[in-house]
């Protein structure tokens, strides 16, 4: 089980705890009926009803990738999610200030601040916490940069127990790009992130691709731990400032 993360907040009472990502690859939908939650500023369980709905869709659309149908026909916020060992579909569980906790099924969760990936659970490896400065400029929204910026940060990973990392980070925007998601398109701008941490002989880019008009962050491709990326696509995606 991993260590608690420093930076998290407790979750409401009765909020599932830590799930999601499939090891096989075949299984494209990996939403989890037990957890399927509505959201709000704590989390809330569906009826009986909705989660028998839910299982069936999964049974349904199990050895199939994301649609812009399938998608559509489930009431929740969904993010697509893909490592080495997997690709699932993530259910948006819970909303806390600028934290959203996306769950799935086989016990893993994507913490995403700013659309920044700030922690996992359940993953063969896992980022425990990230620690930002007071200036982190995902906060300012990266559709702002306009010349590179550099920040450092610190990180905990498992196992092994690698805790405060510190991680030098260089944003660097990279142009403008489209994206097509279930079919849509999108016109985005493309930063590249540079991650550097001499202390633990690592040395990776993360991708970010945002909406101009607020930085919302379409797709990424981030680090969990060393040599474990993950990427992310918001296919039903919670727009807006937290509450």
């Amino acid at each position: 089980m991993p260590s608690p993360r420093q930076n998290a907040t407790p979750r409401a009472p009765g909020c599932p705890t830590e799930h999601a990502l499939p090891r096989h690859r075949g299984a494209a939908i990996g939403l989890l009926a037990a957890l399927a939650v509505t959201v709000q500023t704590g989390c809330t369980p569906v009826s009986s009803a909705s989660v028998d709905a839910v299982k069936l869709l999964v049974n349904q659309h199990r050895h199939q990738a994301p649609t812009a149908a399938t998608v559509a026909a489930l009431p929740y916020y969904q993010l697509a999610a893909s490592t080495r060992d997997g690709h699932a579909v993530l259910i948006l569980g819970n909303v806390d200030g600028a934290r959203e906790d996306w769950y799935g099924s086989h016990h893993v969760v994507v913490f995403l601040e700013h659309g920044q990936l700030t922690g996992t659970a359940g993953m063969p490896q896992n980022l425990d916490g990230l620690h930002q400065p007071a200036d982190n400029p995902f906060i300012r929204g990266l559709q702002h940069l306009s010349a590179p910026v550099e920040y450092t940060y610190t990180v905990d990973w498992s196992p092994g127990y690698r805790y405060g990392v510190p991680v030098h980070a260089r944003l660097t925007p990279a142009g403008s790009a489209q994206l097509d998601i279930l079919g849509q398109s999108h016109d985005v701008l493309r930063i590249d992130e540079e991650l550097d941490a001499p202390a633990a002989g690592w040395h990776a880019t993360n991708h970010y691709w945002v909406d101009p008009a607020d930085g919302f962050v379409w797709k990424s491709v981030q680090q969990v731990a060393p040599g474990y990326p993950i990427t992310l696509v918001q296919l039903h995606p919670r727009r807006g400032k937290p509450s």
